[in-house]
């Protein structure tokens, strides 16, 4: 596909006659427009219908993994300039991770910092819009310079400095919004480009899977790149502040779990630490490499995703969690004796808990003494490394087996439990399935309520009662999210409305009706803490 871009016009302050300067990652439709001196990044996606026109004002930097969306308008006027992150003067910068929805206009002099998402019809013009903002849709920024990390909400007019000084902070749901829309404009980019290459399509049309580079094209034998999952992963990971690191072991030691790092990854440059990663992909064809998050201040992990397989197989995700290939051994999966291991849905919320800092525990109860709530506690769990965790979870499994066990998330400094799970019940026990992984019939892993059929009355189950209650007297708000079926794979998760009240019978009733307004999609409830600005809850109360 034949990009449209050309050289600006010779004009009296501009006579240099400059032409774009586009990255051969970037996918730039042909059915937008492109003049002068226009510098786009890496992984960058300019949509069909834009019009990016550095004739007047110039230069104009895109910055790696944004997405310039459909009927976009970029120009700037010839005088007025902004400093870019390079220290350079720009009439237009775009930092990276940006997303400019639909029919924006940025017009210079504009600055508008990475991670930030400008909404539908919003027009930025000579204003400096800080590093994680979240402009909505039909908003004006005029003469001012929004301090980093701010809420800009729809239809609102920014035009002097106090109004943008007052704005309210990101929410962590915005971040995972503006995330997700990223997210979605990467797969596009990769999708478009994939169309133009027909080894791609026919590996499509095929079935057949196999590695697939960052530009969505099918790669040489030799060529060993990460899943479009893992990019998602690494790019969050970084935008949390977290350190990239990789390891890698062979079939035979696979088995004891005697992994071997690969070289050192220093950068934080998204770009530079996929490079990396992708070389140690290829250095180490034929074994397991696997990706690692590394919390440098708590100096721990906070993720471990098996990337690649042997006989050179990359990992890609299946509809299951984004933090975890399915269908491969995962780190996070605990082998047992007879090699099964815990449900992915389980292993999950375990490493929520753990990534929270949070202490884990268990306690098991029989069939008689579950009425009276006499619990007794397993086996202590010492250990933060999540599959010795696992491992030990799956032994408490299996030694209570005809009981109930329920999974328990400690605030260490508090001394307060933050977290109730049950995750066993009696006549359910934990067995292997024929993937090599375990499953408990009807029983749902990242919840203790099952959840009414459709069309039933709803009314919620005793323990999700009893765990809403928990989370009212703790102090914790309490809130609701939904997704249907198609994004629950994506983790696009939809916020149901606040839930005010900390009555519990408001709350149950407020949660119950929530319930039947989105009958025949996942709902979870969600523990909030509101002094940490932070969740310590999640657990799903309702599936399809």
């Amino acid at each position: 596909m034949v990009v449209r871009s050309k050289a600006a016009p010779p004009t009296p302050w501009s006579k240099n006659m400059a032409e774009p300067q586009i990255h051969k990652t970037a996918f730039v439709h042909s059915f937008s427009n492109m003049i002068g001196d226009v510098r786009v990044g890496a992984h960058v996606l300019v949509a069909p219908g834009t019009s990016i026109r550095a004739d007047e004002g110039t230069p104009f930097s895109i910055g790696e993994y944004s997405n310039i969306q459909d009927g976009v308008v970029i120009h700037g006027l010839d005088e007025g300039r902004v400093v870019g992150d390079d220290n350079n003067s720009y009439s237009v910068w775009i930092g990276k991770n940006c997303s400019i929805a639909h029919m924006a206009l940025i017009h210079g002099p504009a600055y508008v910092g990475d991670g930030c998402f400008i909404g539908f019809r919003s027009t930025v013009f000579n204003a400096r819009v800080g590093k994680g903002c979240i402009v909505m849709m039909h908003a004006l920024i005029q003469d001012v310079e929004i301090p980093p990390g701010k809420y800009i909400p729809s239809g609102a007019i920014i035009t002097n400095q106090q109004q943008a000084d007052r704005l309210p902070n990101v929410t962590e749901t915005d971040t995972k919004f503006a995330t997700h829309v990223l997210g979605i404009n990467e797969a596009l980019r990769s999708g478009y480009q994939c169309v133009t290459d027909s080894a791609c399509v026919l590996q499509i049309r095929n079935e057949a899977p196999g590695p697939v580079n960052s530009n969505g094209n099918a790669t040489k034998q030799e060529t060993m790149t990460i899943t479009q999952e893992a990019i998602s992963q690494v790019r969050d990971l970084l935008a949390g502040g977290y350190r990239i690191g990789t390891e890698h072991v062979d079939e035979r030691r696979f088995r004891t779990g005697s992994w071997q790092s690969c070289a050192p990854i220093n950068s934080q440059n998204l770009s530079e630490v996929i490079s990396s990663l992708e070389q140690c992909l290829a250095e180490h064809r034929g074994e397991y490499v696997r990706l690692i998050g590394i919390d440098a201040k708590a100096k721990r992990r906070v993720l471990e995703t098996i990337v690649q397989r042997p006989n050179g197989q990359v990992s890609s995700s299946n509809g299951t969690s984004s933090y975890r290939p399915s269908n491969s051994p995962s780190s996070y999966s605990a082998s047992s004796g007879n090699g099964g291991g815990l449900p992915t849905e389980l292993a999950d919320q375990v490493n929520h808990i753990l990534n929270q800092g949070l202490r884990l525990g268990t306690e098991h109860v029989d069939e008689r003494r579950f009425r009276t709530g006499s619990w007794k506690s397993c086996a202590p769990i010492e250990s933060k490394n999540v599959s010795q965790v696992l491992a030990e979870l799956a032994n408490c499994l299996k030694e209570h087996q005809g009981e109930y066990v329920r999974l328990i998330g400690i605030d260490p400094k508090a001394k307060r439990r933050v977290v109730e799970t049950i995750i066993q019940r009696p006549n359910e026990p934990v067995a292997t399935n024929g993937n090599g992984r375990t499953s408990s019939a009807g029983t749902n892993y990242s919840s203790s309520y099952n959840s009414a059929p459709s069309g039933g009355s709803g009314n919620l189950d005793r323990e999700v009662a009893q765990q809403v209650r928990q989370i009212l007297s703790q102090g914790l708000r309490l809130g609701a999210e939904h997704v249907n079926k198609r994004r629950f794979n994506n983790g696009s998760w939809e916020s149901c409305g606040a839930i005010d009240t900390q009555n519990p019978s408001q709350a149950l009733a407020a949660l119950e009706g929530l319930m039947r307004q989105y009958a025949g999609e996942y709902v979870r409830i969600i523990g909030i803490d509101p002094k940490a600005k932070r969740r310590v809850v999640e657990t799903i109360v309702q599936r399809p």
